[in-house]
């Protein structure tokens, strides 16, 4: 294969289930690779040429640097040539940390942060007037304007309204050669061992001079030192006042309010910064959100007992010191540990509480003897809430935290930054409310923002407002129009997140880069797709080269170039079945090119469900953009929520509806989102939501252990006659146990080797060649199988395996019901996309006893998905709601909302334009709607 300029060429790639393929991907053009779940898009594009392009950066870097970063090992390939600097945008690379927001990551809050700082007007939060500063000149010519002819002191402000005797203060004041100060507006004279009341406030200035101003060059000069020294002791702040008048006049270097003399430092980037001391309100530190006690949480049941467990935290009574203290306090204010929480006297509980350190003496009524005793208790909600702030174990700060409830912050209100900060304010904005302010809005705000600067103003801000304007027209241009500045990284879906990396990528203007994505399209309404895919088309145009793992059909439609992957997934797939522009892709006969030349399809049900006829009824939500939402829920059908990104589709059904279920059902604790009332709990028995977050985080959790299947298959290990000869149990089967494992590697089956200043290197594990177990385990076989070679089978391999044990046939079939066929039982699990884990969590609840009443809420469950997987998946949740079950999908994807028995679309726009229930019904009523951008897209589907 001969490698051109304009092209990358990837020879012998055999990463994961690649079959040793040679492939040319052309530069500078928008590349799409499709293919099924499983057939090794992601090995190719991620796990090859992301994976060597990140090797060979690293290997740029020094032996100390790299001993820090670990080592990246070499992708499984034999060669590739052409290959530029790479930047994969994926779902899963946002900072989960509270302190990223929207607008740090896109970098427009830096932009933000630096206009304040330069073009902002400082306000009084006493007064409301403008601050002001003054050059020590000034100073010194408005003293001979406003005070000529007249005697005047010239004081320093050192203390300003707190309490204390201040005793050290006078005798340092008198050490430095002063002879008078002014303690609370009266001048009094320096005198040894001076204090005054503790317990006051006070307001202390020392007298620094009294001048007689008069306009000569003695006074003048009298002057110039006495404003230099009054501002060295006042911090840069000093205090005139007139002999006869006694009138009080301020004047400061930084900005200050004239009339009550309160000054703010002057205006610096860091200033503006919720992530920096000078910036970040002290009460939150800068998160905008506080944790405090929740009582309820600590107290479930007012009417149980201390004894009985009536405090939370506590449990049952258990003879420890803490309920000693407990029994003392029933001593002192007469109660019993056997009252109902609900009859303590109020003084009780406070103690009980918060705590108390006191000593009394109760007389006994038998025998008139006094007994001293001492209470010496810290308060149940201090201490969980010391535990929570000070503890470094993670286990006991989330104890702690299962009785608190995440607040805003009372101090700054949500906007994470110090009170004077926002009285910072370009044409009555500060930048507290920018950042609430949507995308649109914001342009809207800086399209109109130059005719109300300054001169000064605008030559200040003009590049500034370049860079923000640009970025903002980024973020609309990938469909986040709905988003705020504020929003919390960590809230973002993985769709999002990676369309603002998009954004902050085309506002780079980087050239000659290489960026990999992972499906764009996820979480984005049909409607905006149009524009994302424009953005890709920029990326493209100003000189990068641009491959997209997708299987929208409008982005491969689009593309320049589509590489085919197949024929089938995981052991069955790995092979490029077909490569070339999408016309040439669609005279193929690939599985993905009949679905887009239409000799394959999703079809539509001839008829809709008719449901039970009883309903859920959600009346009055109205968190974050919902506007009062009732929507009535017909169960026993499969239902669809739809509307465009950001309309309020997971506000409605994942922060109001299954937090209600979940604490109906499970008494879960997560509060959910503003609502007057729910209706219809009785018609069902349980809720179970299957969203896309991993199945496990270490390598050691799989698919057989996930499922619960291994149990069984190291039941049935331990039940062949070998075992039972020998004596072993289902815990000699586990790799993450002691005795049965390989002790070598610890069940892991590979060996980490430390190179020190070179990176780490994994090899098979030389004792056990990577099976996990010890020979003496591996030597128990069922039906000649090792329990080592059953991990290594493909789900399909054990369906026909286990044919004739039920519960385990049970459990495998439904995952490979689920189009998961070609996974292996012990593919760890952190080498599943989020589809697959999804898929893998509705197998297992697939392959439990259902009622025909449960209520199933699955979020976007296409998010990596073919159109065939589609078809799969969504057989297999048909077959749920046929036994009477309620499924209820969060989706854009119109080859599942075009199944649905009912629809309820929320709109009309994203954001502040959203929140209200558009139309509601089946596919056929929906499309009568002229407002719903849905409608507009799902007549297409169904005509």
């Amino acid at each position: 294969m001969q490698h051109t300029e304009n092209s990358i060429e990837i020879i012998g790639a055999r990463t994961h289930n690649l079959k040793n393929i040679d492939v040319t991907i052309p530069r500078e053009k928008l590349v799409v690779i499709t293919g099924l779940s499983g057939s090794g898009k992601s090995s190719l594009a991620f796990d090859t040429i992301y994976a060597e392009g990140q090797r060979r950066y690293i290997e740029t870097f020094s032996a100390y640097a790299r001993q820090f970063l670990g080592g990246l090992e070499r992708p499984d390939v034999d060669k590739i040539d052409g290959l530029s600097p790479v930047i994969a945008i994926e779902q899963k690379t946002t900072n989960k940390s509270p302190r990223s927001t929207v607008g740090t990551i896109t970098e427009i809050y830096d932009f933000l942060r630096l206009l304040f700082a330069r073009a902002s007007d400082a306000y009084s939060y006493n007064t409301g007037e403008k601050m002001v500063s003054y050059s020590d000149e000034q100073i010194k010519n408005l003293i001979h304007e406003e005070f000529d002819g007249k005697k005047i002191n010239i004081l320093a402000p050192v203390i300003r309204s707190r309490k204390g005797h201040y005793r050290e203060l006078f005798e340092q004041i008198a050490k430095q050669g002063f002879l008078k100060v002014r303690v609370n507006g009266t001048i009094k004279d320096l005198e040894y061992g001076m204090k005054v009341d503790r317990y006051k406030t006070h307001d202390i200035e020392i007298v620094i001079d009294r001048v007689a101003v008069k306009q000569d060059e003695d006074t003048d000069k009298r002057l110039t030192e006495s404003i230099k020294v009054a501002m060295h002791h006042g911090d840069d702040i000093m205090m005139v006042i007139e002999q006869d008048s006694q009138e009080v006049r301020f004047y400061s270097r930084s900005l200050m309010c004239p009339t009550s003399g309160i000054s703010y430092p002057n205006p610096e980037p860091n200033n503006f910064s919720f992530n920096s001391p000078k910036g970040a309100c002290p009460n939150c530190n800068g998160l905008g959100v506080v944790n405090e006690i929740n009582l309820q949480k600590i107290i479930p049941n007012p009417k149980a007992t201390i004894k009985s467990g009536g405090f939370a935290p506590l449990g049952e009574y258990k003879s420890t010191w803490i309920f000693k203290q407990l029994e003392l306090i029933g001593e002192k204010f007469g109660f019993k540990i056997t009252d109902a929480i609900e009859t303590l006297p109020a003084e009780a509980m406070d103690m009980i509480l918060y705590g108390g350190n006191e000593k009394f003496s109760v007389v006994s009524k038998v025998m008139g003897i006094t007994k001293d005793y001492k209470i010496d208790f810290e308060g149940i909600s201090n201490f969980i809430k010391n535990q929570f702030e000070e503890s470094e174990s993670t286990s006991i700060k989330r104890w702690a935290k299962e009785f608190m409830d995440e607040n805003e912050c009372s101090e700054c209100h949500g906007t994470r930054l110090r009170k004077e900060v926002l009285y910072f304010k370009i044409n009555e904005k500060s930048i507290g409310d920018l950042v609430h302010m949507d995308i649109v809005e914001l342009k809207k705000w800086f399209a109109d923002l130059p005719e109300h600067l300054s001169e000064k103003q605008v030559a200040i801000s003009h590049e500034i407002l370049k860079e923000i304007t640009a970025r903002i027209n980024f973020l609309l241009d990938v469909g986040l129009d709905y988003l705020c500045l504020n929003r919390s990284s960590k809230t973002l879906s993985g769709g999002e997140a990676q369309r603002i990396r998009l954004a902050t990528q085309i506002g780079s203007q980087l050239v000659g880069v290489l960026y990999i994505l992972d499906e764009p399209s996820i979480g984005l309404h049909q409607r905006d797709n149009e524009r994302l895919i424009k953005s890709l088309e920029s990326l493209r145009d100003i000189g990068n080269s641009v491959i997209v793992v997708e299987h929208d059909k409008d982005m491969i439609v689009r593309a320049d170039h589509v590489i085919d992957i197949g024929p089938k997934a995981g052991k069955y797939g790995g092979q490029i079945i077909s490569q070339g522009t999408p016309a040439e892709l669609l005279k193929e006969n690939t599985i993905t090119a009949q679905y887009l030349n239409g000799k394959m399809e999703i079809e539509v049900p001839k008829t809709r469900r008719e449901g039970n006829g009883k309903f859920l009824k959600l009346s009055g939500a109205t968190g974050n953009n919902l506007k009062n939402v009732t929507i009535e829920i017909p169960l026993g059908q499969l239902i669809c929520v739809s509307g465009v990104s950001g309309s309020g589709k997971s506000t409605l059904i994942n922060e109001t509806l299954y937090p209600i279920l979940n604490a109906h059902f499970y008494n879960a604790v997560k509060k959910p989102a503003p609502y007057k009332k729910i209706e219809g709990l009785e018609h069902l028995d349980k809720v179970i939501d299957i969203d896309q977050s991993p199945i496990g985080r270490t390598p050691r959790s799989n698919p057989a252990t996930y499922t619960d299947v291994f149990s069984e298959i190291r039941s049935l290990f331990t039940m062949t006659s070998e075992a039972q000869i020998r004596g072993y149990k289902p815990g000699r089967f586990s790799f993450n146990v002691k005795g049965g494992r390989c002790e070598t590697c610890e069940g892991s089956g590979v060996r980490t080797i430390e190179m020190s200043f070179l990176p780490d290197v994994y090899v098979e594990c030389e004792s056990c060649q990577g099976k996990r177990f010890n020979r003496e385990t591996l030597e128990i076989r069922f039906k000649g199988k090792s329990i080592s070679d059953i991990l290594n089978m493909t789900v399909d391999e054990a369906v026909e395996f286990f044919e004739m044990i039920p519960k385990i046939y049970r459990k495998v079939k439904t995952i490979q019901d689920v189009g998961l066929g070609y996974i292996t039982l012990g593919q760890q699990s952190t080498t599943l996309s989020g589809g697959e884990a999804q898929r893998i969590k509705l197998a297992g609840e697939l392959s439990k006893k259902d009622t025909g009443n449960t209520f199933y809420i699955l979020d976007e469950p296409t998010t990596g998905l073919h159109f065939e997987d589609i078809r799969i998946l969504m057989d297999v949740i048909n077959k749920l709601v046929d036994k009477g079950n309620t499924v209820l999908i969060i989706e854009h994807n119109l080859d599942v909302i075009k199944l649905a028995d009912y629809i309820i679309d929320i709109g009309l726009e994203g954001g502040k334009g959203g929140g209200e229930v558009l139309c509601k019904g089946t596919p056929e009523e929906i499309i009568k709607n002229k407002k719903s951008y849905t409608a507009h897209f799902l007549k297409k589907e169904l005509s």
